[in-house]
């Protein structure tokens, strides 16, 4: 069997190693190539480009890079083609993936899709090439599914990994929540940070002066974000613990976080810790996603909580006493955030079907009939 993924982001890199993981237990010769990560690399896929090379932020950055996307996505397509994997799975990264994928089915070749767009929040007309582009949708969560089944596209949800990997986190002792600490976390994209974490670190201080035994952790992605950033937090002067790709260690042990919407406001509702989600866009990004949105709350806590409690801030909403406002909301209230803490509880229960099986699963289910796949 072989299998061709893009993957364009860390956390599609954990996601397609898992699901790679998981493919091999059943089929150990099977191989993946394309576009991934470190985490797809240990796991034995073949590297045709880094993601880094199409893990770009907002419309502004596609377009100073649209060029060498579009020629990547040309020469990837070539291979495909010419090779005839038995697969082509899409993680997330939908405007490099669907089109890609629409192309590929075009050709006779099963097309999974991992990750749902979030087509049913914002540019919902996207559902009608999802629908010409795949042959199947993993979703995160069961809302997504319903969403697909009413639009006549196969899917299956399959839960959240970080739902999977909080219940193994979360029964060791030494990561219990401290309840005067806070998380920061400013994103896992160079862009998110530079525009964020000085916000951040600035709302951090207010917050520190007001209550002083208040100690900070703030996981980096990467050690290239860490060593970027190293210095603007040694200047800060604050009691701010850094670590590196433990976003999850991070959230188990924060009661409160800030967090850039996102995968990083998930990981937090699943961990149990209460947050204030911040958003910021390029403008013309921003313009466009007012344009075409259909929900009123931007991150997917108040999607999957059944009354929106968590604060948004949002482009110029987003400055450090307003943050400093929301967090002090919360301190201030110890009742709100055990009642929040206990529905994050609700949700991260929901979430948890052990998501890597869930979804090898589902891609060998729907390659049975071909003939080159083992029974």
């Amino acid at each position: 069997m072989r299998i061709a993924i893009v993957a364009g982001e860390p956390s599609g890199d954990v996601l397609a190693a898992g699901l790679i993981l998981e493919i091999k237990r059943h089929i150990p010769d099977a191989s993946f190539y394309g576009i991934g990560g470190e985490q797809m690399q240990a796991q034995g896929f073949e590297v045709l480009y880094p993601m880094d090379s199409i893990a770009l932020m907002g419309i502004e950055s596609v377009l100073k890079d649209l060029r060498n996307i579009l020629n990547i996505r040309r020469t990837l397509l070539k291979r495909i083609l010419a090779d005839k994997p038995d697969c082509f799975i899409g993680v997330d990264v939908p405007d490099f993936n669907i089109s890609l994928e629409k192309n590929i089915k075009a050709n006779g070749i099963k097309v999974v899709h991992y990750v749902s767009p979030s087509v049913w929040a914002w540019r919902g007309y996207r559902i009608k090439k999802i629908k010409r582009a795949i042959d199947h949708m993993l979703t995160l969560f069961p809302f997504e599914k319903k969403y697909y089944d009413q639009h006549a596209i196969p899917a299956t949800f399959i839960g959240h990994p970080t739902a999977d990997k909080a219940v193994l986190i979360r029964k060791q002792a030494d990561l219990q929540a401290r309840p005067h600490t806070i998380g920061l976390l400013p994103g896992s994209r160079r862009a998110e940070v530079s525009s964020l974490l000085p916000i951040m670190l600035a709302a951090a201080k207010r917050i520190h002066t007001r209550y002083p035994e208040t100690r900070f952790v703030l996981p980096f992605a990467s050690e290239k974000l860490q060593r970027q950033y190293k210095s603007m937090i040694e200047q800060s002067a604050l009691p701010i613990e850094m670590r590196l790709k433990q976003s999850g260690q991070a959230l188990a042990g924060a009661k409160l976080s800030i967090v850039a919407s996102g995968t990083a406001a998930l990981e937090a509702m699943i961990y149990g810790s209460v947050m204030v989600v911040v958003y910021k866009l390029g403008w013309m990004s921003y313009v466009m996603y007012n344009m075409f949105k259909h929900v009123e709350h931007f991150s997917l806590p108040n999607q999957l909580l059944k009354v929106p409690e968590i604060p948004e801030l949002a482009q110029k909403q987003v400055t450090a006493e307003n943050i400093y406002r929301e967090v002090c909301g919360f301190l201030d209230d110890p009742e709100r955030m055990l009642r929040l803490e206990q529905e994050f509880a609700r949700v991260s229960h929901s979430l948890h079907k052990n998501t890597d099986v869930c979804a090898a699963e589902t891609v060998l289910k729907l390659l049975k009939t071909s003939t080159n796949v083992a029974s």
